[in-house]
């Protein structure tokens, strides 16, 4: 299993005026170091309205700046948002290809739909078809970068034939992902051929091990990848503190790991209620059934439940010495994650204890995993 940092840029009330500044230049910061002690890649979200959660509305200039300053590092978009308007197939092409030549050839491409009230609603997108417009988009991405000259003919976007430029330096593209939390979404990632990102904070390791299994065998089905190839990773990610002590680790983190997820799972609950709203409690939510699901957990108050006692008793999360992060990591190993994305800062966590983090993480815990050894 491999590591990566993964980061929502999240930027807590009350706002000073350089506070978004700050969070940026600390996310540079942290990148720089995670490069340096060895960490795979760096993936971020795309967002937009997401106040205080996320304000990474536009990661693809956080991602040159970190090209420029790195040498290792891959670049994860954690996801690339398809459904339209949010970005055309072209442009969606055009700046991954941009981005895979000036990091010399360090891109994934991780995509997704969108899971939020603020954000669909807020582009004029209607839930029902966004899972048909991803489809429609990615596969217009990859003609981009493989055919010459590509033509879009579809029921979202359509294109005469045009030379799209530039064109990725991985060949024939740069690997792709699906990002989902519906469960049975986790076959069709794979029977697309897809790698994938299964996006379920505080969900325990058995649990993602059902979801990867789901996936694997998605896989083993797979005899027409929508990509050239077949991208056979699984990711998943969970939030992540590491200090000298457990004690530490835990004082450090518990604000910040009992209010993500929490705040998290409002946001995408807000989907049913949204559809409950306009079309009637009885409307069938198609491939956002797991946000009615949610707003049920939601509604009863349940989601506030999740306390760090939870979460460790669970190895829902990674938290405490170097010792510890390994023995929890384990759990994700053995769930079958290929590629762990540690949630460096959920919330609030001082850039001092981010950089900490990565720093132990960097000197003790991926070393272990590198070599199979279990204790430092």
């Amino acid at each position: 299993m491999k590591f990566a940092v993964f980061y929502e840029i999240p930027v807590p009330k009350p706002w000073g005026e350089l506070d978004e500044y700050h969070a940026y230049q600390h996310t540079l910061e942290q990148a720089i170091l995670a490069d340096q002690m060895g960490f795979e890649g760096f993936w971020t979200v795309e967002h937009h309205f997401l106040d205080e959660y996320s304000h990474c509305s536009n990661p693809e200039v956080l991602y040159g700046a970190i090209a420029a300053r790195t040498k290792n590092l891959r670049l994860g978009y954690g996801v690339r948002l398809l459904p339209k308007p949010y970005n055309h197939p072209v442009r969606s092409a055009e700046s991954a290809a941009v981005l895979d030549l000036l990091s010399r050839g360090r891109v994934e491409f991780g995509t997704g739909r969108s899971s939020t009230r603020a954000e669909l609603e807020g582009f004029g997108i209607d839930p029902g078809e966004t899972r048909e417009m991803w489809e429609e988009a990615l596969r217009h991405i990859v003609s981009c970068w493989t055919q010459d000259e590509a033509t879009l003919k579809g029921k979202y976007w359509n294109m005469p034939k045009r030379r799209v430029l530039p064109k990725p330096l991985q060949k024939p593209h740069p690997p792709i992902w699906a990002a989902t939390s519906s469960i049975p979404t986790h076959r069709l990632v794979g029977e697309l051929g897809l790698g994938l990102c299964s996006f379920a904070v505080g969900t325990p390791p058995e649990d993602i091990k059902e979801r990867i299994n789901s996936y694997r065998e998605g896989i083993a089905a797979c005899t027409s990848p929508i990509g050239a190839y077949v991208n056979n990773r699984a990711a998943t990610f969970t939030m992540m503190c590491c200090a000298p002590t457990t004690d530490e680790a835990v004082a450090t983190a518990t604000e910040s790991f009992e209010w993500y997820p929490a705040y998290g799972a409002e946001l995408i609950a807000s989907v049913a209620q949204w559809v409950q709203e306009a079309k009637g409690s009885d409307q069938d939510m198609g491939n956002y059934g797991y946000t009615a699901e949610l707003l049920k957990v939601v509604d009863e108050g349940a989601h506030k439940l999740l306390s760090m006692d939870y979460l460790r008793e669970t190895n829902a999360c990674a938290v405490g010495d170097p010792d510890e992060v390994i023995r929890m990591c384990r759990a994700y190993e053995q769930a079958g994650v290929d590629l762990l994305l540690c949630l460096i800062n959920p919330y609030r966590i001082p850039h001092e204890k981010a950089m900490q983090t990565i720093e132990l993480l960097g000197r003790y815990v991926l070393p272990a995993f590198h070599s199979g050894r279990d204790q430092v």
